[in-house]
């Protein structure tokens, strides 16, 4: 890669890992639905004119029940679980769990599309479960149930976005990349706003909430998207893919910096274990080139 792509990628990198510590400043505030509601609310507001000036609305409207679904799988849901788990987890520690997403994704594959793991992705699963393991032993949410249910949503987030992923690849994969951001961001907007009408807070927020919400949904979710199908455009889906593995160190990095997290060795082993084995798993086999005729005499 060239290194204006290596910066872009460290930029995305960055801007989602920063979701974590905005989710664990506005949600205690404004309340976990509320606050994803305005998070794809504002990023459905940025994607779809961009969507509508470069492809129109032809594709939006020829596969409203799919994106939907998509909406609701792979931003409602799950960010709404990790609202809900950031009551108790610190940004930190939500990061690293998210880095669960792809060893999810492996598994939904293998049962729904039947792409049948190799015996290095099932390696490098067998490695992500340990690491998944240490965490939640690292958090010594062993003898706390509001810790363990807490992990629990999260994993449930990450499990919704590898169900997400198959989705995508079943039936949306003909589907251009933009308009998935912006169908499903405007999907889980419509989702979320009566529920975030319900549980909206009697008691007005800060201005420190306000901004990190509105970060959520212009920096996390519509520049970050951008950032995303540029990369997907100049260095395929694989390589872009990549970032999944630097956002849990910014994640860690952010919660420690802005919001004074405390962060543990084990912890941190715990965390490296997950992204080695989920990346070993993940990383596409080499193909090796045909060899070369050998010249005729």
């Amino acid at each position: 890669m060239k290194t204006a792509d290596w910066g872009e990628l460290v930029v995305l990198a960055a801007l989602w890992g920063g979701s974590f510590l905005f989710m664990r400043i506005a949600v205690p505030e404004f309340g976990a639905i509320p606050t994803m509601a305005l998070r794809v609310g504002i990023g459905a507001v940025l994607l779809w004119p961009l969507m509508a000036l470069r492809l129109g609305h032809a594709p939006l409207r020829a596969q409203p029940g799919q994106l939907l679904l998509c909406g609701l799988l792979n931003s409602a849901l799950p960010f709404v679980l990790f609202g809900f788990a950031m009551h108790t987890l610190t940004a930190g520690y939500s990061a690293l769990i998210n880095a669960t997403a792809p060893l999810w994704g492996a598994v939904v594959a293998a049962l729904w599309l039947k792409d049948q793991p190799s015996g290095r992705q099932m390696l490098g699963l067998g490695i992500a479960f340990l690491g998944v393991l240490g965490l939640v032993a690292s958090r010594g949410g062993l003898g706390s149930q509001g810790d363990l249910a807490a992990i629990a949503l999260a994993l449930l987030a990450t499990l919704s976005y590898g169900i997400a992923g198959s989705f995508n690849k079943r039936y949306l994969h003909a589907t251009p990349p933009l308009v998935v951001a912006a169908g499903s961001q405007m999907g889980a907007t419509l989702l979320l706003v009566v529920p975030a009408i319900l549980t909206w807070p009697q008691q007005g927020a800060s201005l420190r909430a306000w901004l990190s919400v509105l970060a959520l949904g212009v920096l996390c979710t519509g520049v970050a998207y951008i950032l995303f199908f540029r990369l997907m455009a100049r260095l395929g889906p694989a390589r872009a893919m990549t970032v999944t593995f630097l956002v849990p160190i910014f994640g860690v990095l952010w919660g420690v910096l802005v919001l004074d997290e405390a962060l543990t060795a084990p912890m941190l082993l715990a965390g490296a274990v997950v992204v080695l084995g989920t990346a070993w798993a993940s990383a596409a086999p080499r193909v090796r080139p045909p060899p070369e005729p050998a010249d005729r005499p």
